[in-house]
């Protein structure tokens, strides 16, 4: 097992991945630095062995697959990841490190959005994202995490043993941050630099529609997460809609006794029923996802005593 793994995710980065893998190893020179290729063309690969990096493949595309396939490989006390593309300064790798190593946090999260995100980063529509993502899922799932969508992250062997990776892409990180809130794990954030890409470096991030899949991901993991409160909104939606119709039919009634809208009057009963219908699936599912918290945690444990049999 190693004490620990730099893990750098790769697709056509030849510009950049030599000075990564050169600034990492200064920065953490115990640690044993992994570069995962995900089908690149271009020199990403020679550069990167040449820099003294363990490369190793994913064939399956997107970043997503990649790192559901270096947590299943890698063995270490703490595990760093960070993204190929030398947007990331490392002089905050040491600090992320000792928080996992010395700590007890779970996940670090490398926040680029307190310090120089808004001014190096000259796509307007990537700010907004992030900054929208950030408001929702803080705001759903009642936390304070400064930056979602960073690739900048440090972790312990638990998290990494016990994190169902689901997502293929770029929203890999949203599904990281909402896993780790919903178990209740040991979140840090530290503030860290960060840099445009380089002339010649091309982000691989597609802005409307990763960014669709991004907010797709945290509706859908809202509703496994927090089943009570997704089918929860749609009840009241569903209720207030069915009362909007409703109530001009009441009106109605009750000065002339007649009722003229009649098919309104059963689509607004058939929108009640589904309310009702909504509200007892959100009960009956979040008696679900509180026996999967549960074993969860017995999980935790079993991990918990194969790590320390391996240390």
């Amino acid at each position: 097992m190693d004490k620990i793994a730099v893990l750098i995710p790769c697709y056509n980065e030849e510009k950049t991945i030599g000075k990564v893998v050169a600034d990492t190893r200064e920065a953490l020179p115990e640690a044993v630095i992994y570069v995962y290729d995900n089908n690149s063309t271009d020199k990403t690969v020679e550069i990167a062995k040449a820099a003294g990096a363990v490369v190793r493949h994913e064939y399956k595309q997107g970043k997503g697959n990649v790192i559901r396939r270096m947590f299943r490989e890698i063995d270490a006390q703490c595990y760093l990841m960070i993204d190929g593309d030398d947007t990331y300064p490392l002089q905050n790798a040491p600090e992320m490190v000792d928080r996992v190593l010395n700590h007890q946090a779970d996940m670090v999260v490398g926040d680029r959005l307190s310090s120089t995100y808004f001014t190096e980063n000259k796509r307007p529509f990537h700010n907004f994202g992030n900054s929208l993502v950030r408001y929702t899922i803080n705001k759903l799932f009642r936390s304070d995490i400064k930056d979602i969508m960073t690739g900048y992250r440090a972790f312990n062997y638990k998290f990494v043993k016990t994190f169902p990776v689901i997502s293929a892409g770029f929203e890999i990180e949203t599904e990281m941050t909402i896993h780790a809130v919903n178990y209740k794990m040991q979140v840090e954030n530290v503030v860290v630099d960060y840099r445009d890409r380089p002339e010649g470096s091309e982000s691989k991030l597609n802005t409307f529609s990763d960014g669709a899949k991004v907010l797709r991901k945290i509706v859908q993991l809202f509703k496994n997460y927090k089943p009570f409160g997704f089918f929860g909104l749609i009840s009241l939606f569903l209720t207030l809609l069915a009362m909007v119709l409703f109530l001009p039919i009441l009106v109605e009634f009750i000065q002339t006794g007649l009722v003229p809208k009649f098919p309104t009057l059963i689509v607004s009963g058939f929108m009640v029923l589904a309310a009702i219908q909504s509200f007892f699936s959100g009960m009956i599912l979040s008696q679900l996802a509180a026996k999967e918290r549960r074993e969860f945690e017995y999980r935790l444990n079993c991990v918990e005593d194969n790590y320390n049999r391996s240390r």
